[in-house]
């Protein structure tokens, strides 16, 4: 894949970048709950990962792993059973399309409502026009989905 296997976190802090990827799962176990805030966590197994700029914190999840994070902004980066490779977050990919999961894991912990998350009604642009104009008004710190040299490139108020 000539395509540059990089991401990083949402302020631009840490950034990494992966020689190559394996298997792309969701995690439904709690603890992966937890990391993520959220009902599941999307990883990608990737070899040959190099921390571009910054280094996450760690934090040891149980005697067999520990999960990276940003300790500027929080975002959720790494999964790394001790001794093995890492699972890079997908969302945290500059290109989360090529990082796809194939395989959902740890079902004992998913949540009963996950499997219908897609059947939910989708607001639309056009459905609700105090969220359009909220959205029309926001203007995006984060860091963009490519490397940089320096980041931020200003300060934020």
């Amino acid at each position: 894949m000539s395509e540059a296997l990089t991401g990083g976190c949402q302020c631009g802090a840490v950034r990494f970048r992966a020689g190559r990827l394996g298997r792309g799962s969701l995690c439904h176990c709690r603890m992966c709950q937890k990391q993520f805030g959220h009902f599941y966590a999307p990883f990608v197994t990737s070899f040959e990962v190099t921390w571009t700029r910054g280094q996450p914190k760690w934090f040891r999840s149980s005697n067999l792993a520990e999960r990276g994070f940003c300790a500027d902004c929080g975002t959720p980066l790494v999964y790394h059973e001790l001794g093995g490779e890492y699972e890079l977050a997908i969302g945290a990919f500059d290109n989360p399309v090529a990082a796809a999961p194939v395989i959902q894991v740890n079902p004992a912990d998913k949540l009963p409502f996950a499997d219908d998350l897609p059947e939910l009604p989708t607001r639309m642009p056009g459905d609700s026009p105090k969220q359009d104009a909220f959205n029309a008004r926001v203007v995006s710190y984060q860091h963009p989905d490519h490397d940089t040299a320096v980041w931020p490139v200003e300060q934020q108020p």
